[in-house]
């Protein structure tokens, strides 16, 4: 693949309006994560309150992705992303002048859904642009705008400071989410070639395919370890190395950074070298690191170890991409919305395990350790189900067809 081609092809205004959509979003939906050094300790906060209130934003994103991408489906990707965005403000309006009580945090966490649900809006909005070859790189580059995460969990603690309080915060985002929703109104298009709008028999039907589960629990391991990871990183630092709330805000995002920016990488290099055998590695990897992390190692090196760790797992969240447009290419937008709800569910339930487990044991030893072997498991999967996959959708390794109608040919259930 030549990066000079990527650059002729498909429609670059629309892929910069996605990533910023997308970043903007992500900020939004993860700023109950950044500033939960700030709320916990206001409101008192029990080890498995705190993982409670960083689990529903991820709990309720996860549903409404399904939502987000029947409207992308029937309407325009571009339209529901205006709509996704123009409802975010609502939370955050919310956050600003209303939450002053934990329940309240709760219901803004459950509207900032929307936000966490632009996945299932950006990745269809950028990608229809782009032929298989370059699928990788341009659902890559638009789902770097997970970068939002490094920027809610870096700024959070300093703007709480500065601001005087974690309620002006929600208050000030307002600003990028008004700026990128006048982006996306003036300047993103949607792509003039797209499949026709699906009846909601076509969408059971996708759900009865063996391989749109599979997708969906890669997803939840390499998504829902990124998301849930990116949430929980500022509490843990705090709580397990006993560091301030700017500095545990560094050490996380420095974590975060890595899986943010890696993700177009993931989708690169699945493009070039295959999914299937990229991914695989990937799955090894993030097993091994949090492996490792279950001896709770001093600061340093659990640093360096969560490093790589979300850097795989972002790196990972590209080659997932790389795969599912090849094999659902007529029904990329529900299958995105599904894929992104399985992997919001995989964030949701690791915040609660991680709170639940601290709480019961007075340890995160045993989140990482189940965290590894689901990110173990997967690699056995992979191997196992992707046998049925060359040479019907995809070359050996996960290579895009050579055939760019093999992406349409249906599939066993």
């Amino acid at each position: 693949m030549h990066l000079r081609a990527f650059l002729k092809a498909g429609h670059w205004p629309t892929l910069v309006c996605a990533f910023l959509y997308f970043d903007v979003s992500f900020m939004a939906w993860t700023l109950p994560g950044g500033l939960a050094t700030s709320i916990g300790p206001e409101f008192r906060l029990d080890p498995f309150q705190w993982g409670l209130m960083l689990a529903v934003p991820i709990l309720s994103g996860s549903v409404l992705r399904l939502v987000l991408g029947v409207l992308s489906d029937h309407f325009g990707a571009r339209r529901t992303a205006l709509l996704g965005l123009t409802l975010t403000l609502l939370p955050l309006l919310l956050g600003w002048l209303w939450a002053d009580r934990f329940t309240r945090v709760l219901a803004v966490g459950l509207l900032l859904g929307v936000a966490g649900a632009s996945f299932a809006a950006a990745l269809p909005l950028a990608g229809r642009w782009y032929p298989a070859q370059f699928q990788g790189l341009a659902l890559g580059i638009a789902g770097a705008g997970n970068s939002g995460t490094a920027l809610a969990s870096f700024f959070s603690p300093f703007l709480v400071r500065w601001l005087g309080s974690w309620h002006a915060v929600f208050g000030l985002a307002l600003v990028p989410a008004l700026l990128s929703l006048g982006a996306l109104l003036f300047f993103a298009q949607d792509s003039p070639v797209r499949a026709p709008a699906r009846r909601a028999a076509a969408y059971v039907a996708v759900l009865r395919q063996r391989d749109t589960w599979w997708f969906c629990l890669f997803y939840s391991v390499t998504f829902g370890g990124f998301v849930g990871f990116a949430m929980f990183l500022p509490t843990f630092f705090q709580g397990q190395y006993g560091l301030g709330k700017e500095s545990a805000g560094i050490f996380a995002t420095l974590c975060v950074v890595a899986g943010s920016f890696l993700r177009p990488i993931g989708g690169y290099l699945a493009d070039r070298w295959g999914g299937i055998r990229v991914l695989t590695v990937l799955f090894a990897g993030v097993a091994a690191a949090m492996t490792c992390m279950t001896v709770l190692p001093s600061l340093p090196y659990a640093t360096v170890l969560m490093f790589v760790g979300m850097g795989l797992l972002g790196t990972g969240n590209g080659s997932v991409f790389q795969l599912v447009p090849q094999r659902f290419a007529a029904d990329i937008g529900v299958v995105t919305g599904l894929v992104g709800a399985a992997g919001g569910l995989g964030g949701f339930g690791l915040n609660l395990v991680l709170g639940g487990l601290k709480k019961a044991v007075e340890s995160y030893a045993a989140g990482f350790l189940l965290f590894a072997l689901a990110a173990c498991g997967c690699a056995v999967a992979l191997l196992y189900v992707s046998r049925s996959w060359e040479g019907v959708f995809v070359q050996r390794g996960g290579l895009a067809a050579a055939d760019p109608e093999a992406a349409a040919t249906p599939m066993p259930a």
